[in-house]
C-alpha cells in the first residue's frame, strides 16, 4: 500500500509534485512512499521501502534545475526511518544465475528495485506502461534506476522508440545510445575505407583485379552492420532459459555480449564467460562471414562470366574467384581478427576510456568514435588482403 505525507504543503510547488501525471498503485513489494518539503523548501526528500532496504532521493534547492540527485540506502528492519546506519551495498557477485553472477547476496538486487521503482515514481509511471522485459528485469533487481532514466529519454525519439520494439536494438541502446551512430559511422565509411586499403596493397593492379576488389567490397558492405552489432555492450534483458537447457546452452546465455563490457550493478561476469563471449561471437561471425562472402563471390563470378561473354581476350585474363576456399577464410578471418578487434573497441577504447572521459560532450566523443572506427576499419582491410595472399586465395 503506498500513502504520502506532506509537510507544509503550501510551500511545496505542484508543478515538481507533478500531481496532473497519472501515478497507479504500487504492487505489494511497494510499501511506503513519503515526500516532504521542509517550510522553507530547501530540499525534497522521498523514499521508497522494497524487500527489507529504504531508499530516500533528496533534490536541493539548488539541485532542482539540473536534476541532480543523491542516492542514500540504508537497511531498515520494519520502522522505515530515513536516517541511521547508511551502508553502501556493492554490486555483483556470487550465484548461478543464467544472466552472469547477479545479486549474490540480494542486497544489490534490492537495492537496483528500490531505485527503478523511486525512477518510476518520479516520473509518475507504472510497471504497467513498460515492456515485459523491462518489468521482468526490474522486478528480479537486475538493472539499476539508471537504465530506467535512459530508457525514458530515449522514448522521447520516435526513431529510438520504434527500433526498441526490437529487442536486441533495445539491449544495445540502452547500454549505449551512441550504438545506432556507431552504425551509421562502420557501413558509412567501410566502402571508402575498404576500397582505400584495396588500393593501397594492389596499386597499379587494383584495376587489373577489379573483380577481387569488388567482392571484398561487397563482403564488407554486408559484414560491417554485424560487427557493430554483435560485440556491442548491452544491458541483458533476456528472460532465463527453461531448467532443461543443457549445461553448454545456459553458460553461453549468462556470458555478456562484450567480452570487456562494464557489469552494472548486481551483476558480475567471471573470467570464464568473458572468454565465453568471445567464443560465442566468434561462432556467430564465422557464420556472417562465410555466408557475406558466399554472396560476394558468386556475385562477382556473375560479373567475370559477363567479362568474359562480351571480351573473349579476358576470358585467359580473368580467372572465377574460388567460392568455396575463400568463404572459410573470410568466415575464419572474421571470427578471430574482427572478432577480437571489435571487442577491445567497443568494450574498452570505448566505454571503459573515451565515454568516461567525454559522457558530457557527446559531439567530441562521437568525433572520436568516428576517428578510431575508421581506422580499425581501415586496419582491418590491411590485414583481410594480407591474409588472404597468405593462405593463397588471393594472388
Amino acid at each position: 500500500m503506498a500513502s504520502a505525507a506532506f509537510t507544509n504543503p503550501s510551500s511545496l510547488s505542484l508543478s515538481i509534485l507533478n500531481q496532473n501525471r497519472c501515478f497507479q498503485s504500487s504492487p505489494s513489494h511497494l510499501h511506503h512512499l513519503r515526500i516532504s518539503a521542509s517550510p522553507a523548501f530547501t530540499s525534497l526528500t522521498a523514499g521508497i521501502k522494497a524487500n527489507g532496504m529504504f531508499l530516500t532521493r533528496r533534490h536541493d534547492r539548488c539541485d532542482l534545475s539540473d536534476r541532480r540527485r543523491m542516492f542514500l540506502v540504508s537497511s531498515s528492519g520494519g520502522g522505515g526511518s530515513d536516517g541511521g546506519n547508511f551502508s553502501s551495498r556493492g554490486g555483483g557477485g556470487g550465484g548461478g544465475d543464467d544472466h552472469g553472477n547477479e545479486g549474490g547476496s540480494g542486497n544489490a538486487g534490492d537495492k537496483n528495485k528500490a531505485e527503478a521503482l523511486l525512477v518510476l515514481a518520479e516520473a509518475g509511471r507504472s510497471l504497467e506502461c513498460l515492456p515485459k522485459d523491462l518489468v521482468a528485469a526490474i522486478e528480479a533487481g537486475r538493472i539499476p534506476g539508471s537504465v530506467i532514466t535512459k530508457f525514458f529519454e530515449l522514448e522521447k525519439s520516435a526513431i529510438m522508440r520504434w527500433l526498441m520494439q526490437f529487442g536486441g536494438f533495445k539491449e544495445r541502446l540502452l547500454a549505449d545510445d551512441l550504438f545506432l551512430a556507431k552504425v551509421g559511422m562502420e557501413c558509412g565509411v567501410g566502402v571508402f575505407t575498404k576500397t582505400a586499403a584495396e588500393y593501397e596493397r594492389r596499386r597499379e593492379k587494383f584495376f587489373d583485379e577489379l573483380e577481387i576488389v569488388f567482392a571484398d567490397v561487397v563482403m564488407a558492405v554486408i559484414a560491417d552492420f554485424m560487427l557493430v552489432y554483435l560485440p556491442a555492450p548491452t544491458v541483458s534483458l533476456r528472460p532465463p532459459l527453461s531448467v532443461s537447457a543443457g549445461a553448454i546452452a545456459k553458460f553461453f546465455h549468462g556470458c555478456p555480449d562484450n567480452a570487456f563490457q562494464v557489469a552494472l550493478s548486481g551483476t558480475s561476469y567471471s573470467l570464464l564467460q568473458r572468454f565465453g563471449a568471445i567464443a560465442r561471437n566468434g561462432a556467430k561471425l564465422f557464420a556472417v562471414g562465410t555466408t557475406s562472402s558466399l554472396v560476394g563471390t558468386a556475385v562477382t563470378n556473375t560479373v567475370i562470366n559477363a567479362r568474359k561473354a562480351i571480351d573473349k581476350n579476358a576470358a585467359a585474363e580473368v580467372e572465377n574467384v574460388p567460392i568455396l576456399s575463400t568463404s572459410v577464410g573470410y568466415g575464419v578471418y572474421m571470427a578471430v581478427s574482427s572478432n577480437l578487434r571489435y571487442q577491445v573497441l567497443a568494450g574498452v577504447i570505448e566505454q571503459r576510456i573515451l565515454e568516461p572521459l567525454l559522457h558530457k560532450h557527446k559531439l567530441m566523443l562521437s568525433a572520436l568514435c568516428f576517428a578510431v572506427r575508421t581506422g580499425n576499419t581501415f586496419l582491418g582491410s590491411l590485414l583481410w588482403v594480407d591474409y588472404a595472399r597468405f593462405i593463397g586465395i588471393q594472388k
